[in-house]
């Protein structure tokens, strides 16, 4: 039996996405460790994979025009992989046709073959803007609501290109605007910092490679172990405990510092996660928003008296940030973050994806007055 190639590993891969909800980094990890692909066609599968997804929408806005009944499931993923080549990835046409129908069982290849060269000839009318940027059309309400359209469309633009890769002096690999935010919290040696809901580790890893004395805490036993190992690989002594951040057991007043990097709807990192936007629901947010509040009320409570609280998240929208009412017993530090292209946005902070090529980001400090 010959090796699959990149086109049949992405199909599959787009098969368990599409069909059961599988999330497109594991799946698409899993199957190509155990493809015999080189590292061109890897790189091609994971394009393939990651874009399609991404692009769902428009890709279906696109092979919708010439469809007059719903194909079947299997179908339609290859449907969406062809137009994702022609339109997006930047294949020759005949090879996206001929390759994809190739793919096709002998029932549906004559049907894929005349759709997919219809997509390649027609020249496209966007149903609307969401269509055309391929996001649901409450992310793109929403940030146009709060961003303005300019920036909001800006930066769903920004979401659309994979992330590039920035890699810290120790080298692990973290998003600039993350290491911004590590760097918000601004350590001194020795000083006694919790990094809550920490996994896996990167700013926790910042924040001890700067010389202080890190507690890293994470809700799950399996995402705690990834920060022991990242503090393992860099040489790192760094504390990690299992800790529900809504009731923490460590005493009240017992560090000099607290940084939350809270759960999020992560609307600001969609570039990361090609099936987040499909996930999400609008209802998620408002769970997110008062399990941040959680967190933030816990969390507070373990700051000494003099220390800082340091709240951040990536995402764009007030209400997971700045809408959050400012803890008992703290005030806000409104001084610009010593690192970063950060805009101000209320009492905090904002980078947006199309500011310095970053994860959008919200960051919020707090101090609590000795």
């Amino acid at each position: 039996m010959s090796a699959p190639s990149a086109r049949r590993v992405a199909f599959d891969a787009l098969r368990r996405i599409d069909g059961d909800g599988a999330y497109a980094n594991i799946v698409l990890g899993a199957m190509l460790d155990r493809s015999e692909l080189h590292e061109q066609d890897r790189r091609f599968a994971t394009d393939l994979v990651y874009g399609t997804t991404r692009m769902r929408r428009a890709c279906d806005a696109l092979v919708d025009r010439f469809i007059t009944s719903p194909p079947d499931d299997a179908t339609r993923t290859l449907l969406r992989l062809g137009a994702y080549q022609l339109v997006f990835g930047d294949v020759a046409p005949h090879a996206a046709v001929s390759e994809t129908v190739g793919l096709a069982p002998r029932r549906t290849r004559g049907f894929v073959n005349a759709v997919l060269r219809k997509v390649s000839s027609t020249d496209m009318v966007w149903p609307s803007e969401a269509a055309r940027l391929s996001y649901p059309d409450w992310i793109v309400d929403r940030l146009t609501d709060e961003l303005g359209r300019d920036d909001a469309l800006a930066s769903l633009i920004r979401m659309n290109e994979p992330a590039t890769v920035s890699v810290r002096d120790d080298g692990y690999v973290q998003d600039p605007s993350s290491q911004w935010v590590a760097a918000a919290v601004e350590v001194a040696p020795g000083e006694r910092v919790l990094d809550t809901c920490a996994a896996p580790g990167g700013k926790a890893t910042a924040l001890a490679g700067a010389g202080a004395v890190v507690t890293a805490a994470d809700v799950r036993a399996n995402r705690v172990s990834l920060v022991a190992a990242n503090a393992e690989r860099l040489g790192l002594d760094i504390d990690c405990v299992v800790e529900d951040a809504t009731q923490p057991s460590f005493a009240p007043a017992s560090f000099d510092a607290v940084l939350i990097d809270a759960p999020c709807s992560g609307l600001g990192a969609l570039r990361r996660r090609p099936d987040a936007r499909w996930r999400l629901q609008p209802s998620d947010v408002d769970d997110l928003v008062e399990l941040q509040h959680r967190i933030l009320a816990a969390s507070a409570r373990l700051v000494r008296p003099g220390g800082r609280l340091v709240y951040s998240v990536c995402t764009l929208t007030a209400a997971e940030s700045i809408d959050h009412a400012t803890p008992d017993g703290f005030e806000v530090d409104d001084r610009p973050p010593p690192v970063g292209s950060w805009r101000p946005f209320g009492h905090g902070w904002r980078v947006l994806p199309h500011d310095a090529d970053t994860d959008g980001m919200v960051l919020v400090r707090y101090r609590r007055p000795a």
